[in-house]
């Protein structure tokens, strides 16, 4: 492997233990994550678990991220609609397709 290889690696590497430290202080300020999801035969997701033992259709999932309650989603406009998606951090594992199912 190149030098140049390692000292990618080791910065993506780096980066990924960061994100997961933030990831993990951000939630003192009382909001909830998404925990799990609910999905439909075509793997679309369609409700959420949050970390407070709540369930949230999608809608009102959108809902709660727009007002700020959910932590680490975001909500953007595509395909004519509002969609709900993990903040981009470097974590795949909290991604929300990556979430277990409820």
């Amino acid at each position: 492997m190149s030098d140049f290889e390692q000292i990618y690696n080791q910065y993506k590497q780096d980066g990924e233990q960061q994100a997961s430290q933030e990831s993990q202080n951000t939630t003192a300020d009382g909001r909830e994550e998404i925990v799990a999801v609910r999905k439909n035969e075509e793997d679309d997701i369609i409700a959420v678990q949050t970390s407070k033992g709540r369930e949230l259709d999608y809608v009102s999932a959108l809902e709660e991220a727009k007002q700020g309650h959910l932590a680490h989603v975001d909500v953007f406009h595509k395909y004519g609609r509002d969609i709900l998606r993990s903040e981009p951090d470097g974590i795949k594992s909290n991604n929300l397709d990556h979430l277990p199912t409820f």
